[in-house]
């Protein structure tokens, strides 16, 4: 469990040391929070170990994210050794799961196992829409396959936020998620984008998005959410920690 304040600060994270938590398969998270990060915060990657699930299905995909689900205890123990101030989780799918409730369920239960505070995709997400105001509807894009996507609709729903259209990529194993050439995600984007939606959300975080939903939210004129910056950033505001950075959208910039 952490010691704040410390006695003495620690050298390069004197503000807050993040306990990360990410699939061992996941070569996306360390990464794009490591380019994220601000003065004095480090971040300090614990794996949740998982095989590379290869030939995905809809059934196995569920089935894969179950067991990352079952092996993050293991992580969150071993990270714990460092001593570190919050606990920052970068796979967001089970995050979705059950929906408000099951959301709830799942950080709530790591958190009485960590004893310190977890920050997960799906509530970052909910933290986003807020400070950008008057997101009702959303255009949804992951690497899942549709009960995934289902799940994550299932989460919004309990949320007052409604998910228009979504595309699933289905993805044939875990790495080839870390694969996904950006010219596809920007004809996805330009598919899922309409009238009818108030911003684009990207979930799936081995998924590369932090800096191609910035520039995305320029051509598009709307907010454009990468789960990995929505996560990080209210990571840092969860802490208090309010400092700002370009290159990464407004979500990091202005808010």
């Amino acid at each position: 469990m952490s010691v704040w304040p410390r006695p003495n600060p620690d050298v390069q994270g004197h503000r807050r040391l993040f306990g990360v938590l990410g699939p061992s398969t996941n070569t996306i998270v360390q990464p794009d929070f490591d380019d994220l990060r601000v003065r004095g915060v480090t971040n300090h990657y614990s794996r949740i170990v998982v095989d590379d699930a290869q030939a995905i299905s809809d059934e196995t995909f569920m089935a894969g994210t179950l067991e990352i689900s079952r092996n993050t205890v293991d992580a969150v123990k071993g990270v714990l050794t460092c001593n570190p101030d919050y606990l920052v989780m970068g796979m967001s799918a089970v995050t979705f799961y059950g929906g408000a409730e099951g959301a709830r369920k799942w950080k709530e239960n790591i958190e009485e196992v960590a004893g310190i505070g977890l920050c997960t995709g799906s509530s970052s997400l909910l933290e986003a829409f807020k400070v950008y105001g008057g997101i009702k509807k959303i255009a949804v894009i992951s690497p899942y396959y549709p009960s995934a996507n289902a799940q994550v609709a299932h989460f919004m729903s309990d949320h007052g936020i409604e998910v228009v259209r979504d595309k699933d990529l289905k993805c044939p194993s875990w790495t080839a998620i870390a694969q996904v050439p950006t010219a596809t995600l920007r004809e996805e984007l330009q598919k899922l984008d309409g009238d009818d939606v108030d911003a684009l959300v990207q979930v799936g975080t081995n998924l590369s998005m932090v800096r191609f939903a910035a520039a995305a939210e320029e051509w598009l004129g709307k907010p454009v959410i990468a789960i990995n910056t929505a996560t990080y950033w209210n990571a840092l505001r969860q802490n208090g920690i309010m400092d700002q950075k370009d290159g990464f959208g407004r979500l990091m910039s202005e808010f």
